[in-house]
């Protein structure tokens, strides 16, 4: 498994199904930056890059999956691990500072959990420790600072400020 964070910018992302697992998965995706294109198969499959089947019997899920697949498109079918060229991980968000859980497609409700469990500890606040230490790196690249020093004055103003106790 290769955790990467995709620019909502980058690709086209589309979605088809139908239900609350569809309404959900759209309003993910919407939380992420994407409003993704509503797909029906098989015509429009070829206009995304990356495509979310919901809310589908396993049948049609299947036949969906692997008419996209066939026009180079990668598929991720909620609840059927088997059919995912890539998983949806469960996420923390707090403004542009994300924290993504992942089981690839084994155990979803403990990538739940466990994203409960950090919801907990990683209050609100840390949108502003991201603004914080985003425009204090800006400030140290301006002053001539190599990846290096960035990562130790990072580190510092960290543990200046007990962020992370």
């Amino acid at each position: 498994m290769l955790p990467i964070m995709l620019n909502s910018q980058a690709s086209r992302v589309g979605i088809a199904g139908r239900g609350e697992a569809y309404a959900r998965r759209r309003r993910w995706l919407q939380e992420a930056g994407i409003e993704p294109l509503s797909v029906e198969p098989p015509q429009e499959i070829s206009d995304v890059h990356f495509l979310f089947v919901a809310g589908c019997e396993p049948g049609e899920a299947a036949a969906i999956a692997d008419a996209a697949r066939a026009k180079g498109t990668l598929v991720h079918v909620e609840d059927q691990p088997s059919s995912c060229d890539f998983y949806a991980p469960a996420l923390v968000r707090r403004g542009d500072l994300v924290i993504a859980v992942s089981t690839g497609g084994r155990a979803p409700g403990l990538a739940k959990l466990l994203r409960q469990w950090l919801d907990t500890r990683f209050g609100p606040e840390w949108a502003g420790y991201l603004d914080e230490v985003g425009e204090a790196r800006t400030a140290w690249r301006a002053q001539g600072a190599g990846a290096g020093e960035l990562a130790s004055r990072t580190e510092a103003l960290v543990t200046e400020r007990d962020w992370l106790g």
